[in-house]
């Protein structure tokens, strides 16, 4: 699929000449070499935890001789990863040695925990993300989810994973009377569920529910439905294949939710109808998903220039964020009632309705 564009030449601005008031070249280059600073970073986190640097320091401090004795490295070339950790603020000195700086083990390597980033830096370096989109800037192609590597959709189920973290139990206590539903037992529906991370999780935090988990990508079922019969929730838990646009369900369910995939769906005002179609009266739909800044200023803060980092895949298939008050017009756009939100972490935020 290819977007309509121009063949003409492209019109080169002329520079700018500096007027009164305006940043001096000191003051602006350091944004530049900010942002390079930012990618020599990011290039060691990534060795390090692709290596076992990372989780080797984790263990217990070391030093560079010590780290490179133990997985069977070149002194030298540790040595030197050493240093550029510790300029990126990963490592601390620890005596001759070094050591993961506080917290670092539970950010960059706890995937149980609802602060965990380490899957990103994976998913910032995989060829769908910044390769794929500079080789088709001209020809605008686009792709799907079964167009991408296996690899891909194991690294997009690492960095979603926090996201169900903290989603479930956390963040669908804060919908008002749902907590109690679940507890007592119902009918859950998780759409796009991808390799099964968060349906097993509400299958497990939730015994007394029963939980339908449903993806248009076949490769993703096959390994969510492997995750499922490793937890031993089976009996419990089936799968539909089906894009969210064609979703029929057999039963109504209490909820549906949909985590960090709305913003993707190719019709997303026909899957809220599918949804609304889903779930018993009085039902609700909760959306979990980046809230993706609607100003100049939420862009140029950190979340902001990760979000629009993501925005590099998501245009391959032909998709952008939304910021959160979209979700909030297309609920009451499709007759649900009782909206609310809240606010996770600067780069998650929950939207909810109810089937009138």
């Amino acid at each position: 699929m290819t977007t309509s564009r121009t063949d003409a030449a492209p019109t080169i601005p002329t520079p700018a000449t500096p007027t009164e008031g305006t940043a001096t070249l000191a003051d602006t280059a350091p944004k530049v070499l900010s942002l390079i600073a930012g990618y020599m970073g990011a290039r060691t986190v990534s060795m390090g935890l692709r290596t076992g640097l990372i989780r080797r320091l984790a263990a217990a401090p070391a030093t560079a001789d010590d780290l490179a004795d133990a997985l069977g490295m070149d002194p030298f070339y540790v040595a030197v990863w050493c240093r550029a950790a510790l300029g990126a603020g990963i490592l601390e000195r620890d005596g001759e040695g070094f050591r993961l700086g506080d917290h670092m083990a539970t950010l960059l390597l706890d995937s149980t925990s609802p602060a965990f980033v380490g899957g990103v830096f994976g998913v910032a370096e995989a060829p769908e993300m910044f390769g794929r989109f500079e080789a088709s800037l001209t020809s605008g192609e686009r792709m799907w989810w079964e167009d991408t590597s296996p690899e891909w959709i194991a690294a997009v189920a690492g960095t979603g994973t926090p996201f169900y973290t903290r989603l479930v139990p956390g963040g669908l206590e804060r919908v008002p009377g749902l907590a109690e539903r679940l507890t007592a037992g119902c009918a859950v529906v998780d759409t796009a569920c991808g390799a099964g991370v968060g349906t097993v999780r509400l299958a497990t935090t939730y015994p007394r529910c029963t939980v339908t988990g449903v993806d248009g990508d076949a490769h993703s079922i096959d390994r969510a439905r492997a995750r499922i019969a490793d937890a031993g929730v089976a009996d419990r838990v089936s799968l539909v294949h089906s894009a969210l646009e064609d979703m029929t369900l057999d039963r109504p369910a209490t909820l549906v939710v949909n985590n960090i995939s709305m913003h993707e769906c190719r019709d997303i005002d026909r899957v809220t109808q599918n949804v609304r179609a889903a779930l018993e009266p009085g039902g609700w739909f909760v959306i979990s998903d980046f809230p993706f800044p609607d100003t100049d200023e939420g862009l140029r803060a950190v979340p902001g220039r990760i979000m629009s980092g993501i925005q590099f895949f998501e245009a391959q298939i032909d998709d952008q964020l939304l910021p959160r008050a979209a979700y909030d017009e297309l609920l009451t756009r499709h007759g649900f009632t009782d909206l609310g939100t809240a606010s996770l972490t600067p780069m998650h935020a929950l939207t909810w309705g109810r089937r009138s």
